[in-house]
């Protein structure tokens, strides 16, 4: 978080009703601000724990693994897509995004300024679903799945996506990674329940990584790699 904040009111750029209920997008000052159902997701005042998030993925994949795919569940502000389609190393991206309002503010909205070179390249695909419902349905698997769909496993945006971090989900996510795949999840607080489930789902070198903020408790990842 930036050390000051704007001190005018933020103002709506779009508001709408989606599948899940309310979505906005609101600037505040120079930055642009997602907000679900009253919850506040994310804005565009820094990036590093989503670039973090991509990063920590890679760093644990074999670095002779060619061209590993990965999945990105949440587009957010784009910060994650953006620094994954910077880096040449990555093969196919594919981003699972079920709000249309923010897929919609990527493609000709405010937030295209953040990632259009990266929703142009060549790798990257953007399926507008739902994660949970894809995970559990596509056949595809995968080298990294980097999730930020919620503020974390105990602070999720919706009920619905508290399957996720189940043991049936989490084993979900398991399955759709190829050998030696890593999982890695984004989370506002560290859940030592979520380590838990991973170690039992069969994910080994379990490790949660912190990620400094300004103020309050360090924002996490949560790392799991799938037996090789």
């Amino acid at each position: 978080m930036p050390d000051s904040f704007p001190t005018e009111p933020p103002t709506v750029l779009d508001r709408r009703t989606g599948p899940h209920g309310e979505v906005v997008l609101r600037r505040h000052g120079d930055l642009l601000q997602i907000i679900a159902n009253g919850t506040f997701l994310m804005d565009t005042s820094d990036g590093r724990s989503e670039r973090l998030l991509i990063d920590a993925a890679l760093a644990e994949l074999p670095a002779a693994r060619p061209g590993p795919s990965l999945l990105i569940g949440g587009l957010g502000v784009g910060f994650s897509l953006a620094h994954a389609a910077a880096e040449p190393r990555w093969g196919r991206i594919t981003v699972v995004e079920r709000e249309p309002a923010i897929v919609d503010w990527h493609l000709t909205g405010p937030l295209r300024a953040l990632s259009a070179a990266a929703v142009a390249d060549e790798r990257t695909e953007i399926l507008e679903a739902d994660l949970v419902r894809h995970l559990h349905t596509t056949s595809v698997t995968y080298d990294a799945l980097c999730l930020d769909i919620d503020n974390g496993p105990d602070w999720t945006v919706t009920e619905d996506n508290n399957g996720l971090y189940s043991p049936a989900g989490v084993g979900t996510c398991h399955a759709r990674l190829n050998p030696g795949g890593v999982l890695a999840v984004w989370s506002a607080q560290p859940s030592a329940n979520f380590e838990g489930t991973l170690r039992n789902a069969g994910f080994r070198t379990v490790r949660t990584e912190e990620i400094p903020v300004v103020r309050g408790v360090p924002d996490v990842v949560h790392l799991a790699v799938r037996a090789a």
